[in-house]
């Protein structure tokens, strides 16, 4: 029988592998890598308000993750360069939040585990916070979805179909504070975009439709979880990057079974499974440009 603080890691993890499954895809389809990885780094700053005021850790990072994924939306809406807002506005969050550790001795032997996450500490109450923050984004998404898939393909038929594609931004922004938050404990800063980016991209090889590749995402990065906490507590390695390393380890595994199946099943003409165009497919009757659909990643 697993300790009790192992279970409660790989609930945790669980938790955020339903979150991170279907807003990582949309992640990948948006081209919003660098985006989600610059808001999980300014959460060290959350991190350290949060200490310094004596705040829920939690509230802080999601106030901080919130606020820099608005400013650099706003800032993209006035002309400015996303890829500069971004790289600004994160770089900036994250040195005066380890600046600022360096007046907090106790914050600085911790540092670590908000870089890197300590899911094995994860306590009862920290469960609650993951799997309610986890399944908020889960029921935003799951409300939203059309919408989104829509204003993903094509903002001018979005707008033609009465949407707002503004909204549609937001709602993906505010998810992705929320699970900047709620994974930060568990995979740490450094390491939350890799658990968006790779299961969904791992499941993008093989899906034929957006809903396959977010359950497919949402697999995924279950397996990542309970094999990474496996190996970590196998070889005594840090359970985070071990559960990223898993993740990654299954991303290369599926090109390698995407590889066998064009040479070993595959005919010519024939499609391939996923062929990286799930979005395309389930919206091939809105009049998608084939663009869009080319390559597997609407139009940015």
């Amino acid at each position: 029988m697993p300790e009790d603080f192992v279970i409660r890691a790989a609930l945790a993890g669980i938790g955020l592998a339903l979150a991170t499954g279907p807003l990582g895809a949309f992640v990948v389809w948006r081209r919003m890598a660098f985006f989600g990885d610059a808001t999980a780094h300014a959460a060290i700053l959350g991190v350290v308000l949060a200490t310094a005021a004596s705040l829920p850790l939690y509230l802080g990072t999601l106030a901080v993750a919130l606020a820099m994924a608005l400013s650099v939306t706003a800032l993209g809406r006035r002309g400015h360069g996303a890829d500069t807002a971004l790289g600004v506005l994160a770089h900036a969050a994250l040195a005066f939040g380890l600046v600022a550790v360096s007046f907090m001795p106790g914050l600085r032997n911790d540092l670590s585990a908000y870089l890197f996450g300590d899911v094995l500490t994860v306590t009862r109450g920290d469960l609650v916070w993951i799997w309610a923050g986890a399944l908020l984004v889960l029921a935003g998404l799951v409300w939203r979805w059309q919408a989104l898939l829509t204003t993903t393909l094509n903002a001018e038929l979005a707008r033609a179909a009465g949407l707002d594609p503004r909204r549609e931004e937001l709602v993906l922004t505010l998810a992705l504070a929320l699970v900047v938050a709620v994974a930060i404990k568990i995979v740490g800063a450094l390491m939350i975009a890799a658990m968006l980016i790779i299961p969904a991209a791992t499941a993008r090889s093989f899906a034929r439709t957006p809903e396959g590749m977010a359950a497919g995402a949402v697999l995924a990065g279950m397996l990542a979880v309970l094999a990474g906490l496996a190996v970590s507590m196998r070889l005594d390695t840090p359970a985070g990057p071990s559960i990223v390393a898993v993740a990654a380890g299954l991303f290369a595994l599926s090109l390698f079974a995407l590889s066998l199946f064009e040479l070993g099943l595959g005919r010519a003409g024939d499609p391939r499974p996923g062929t990286g165009t799930a979005l395309g497919t389930a919206l091939s009757g809105r009049e998608q440009t084939s663009e869009g659909a080319s390559d597997g990643q609407p139009p940015a």
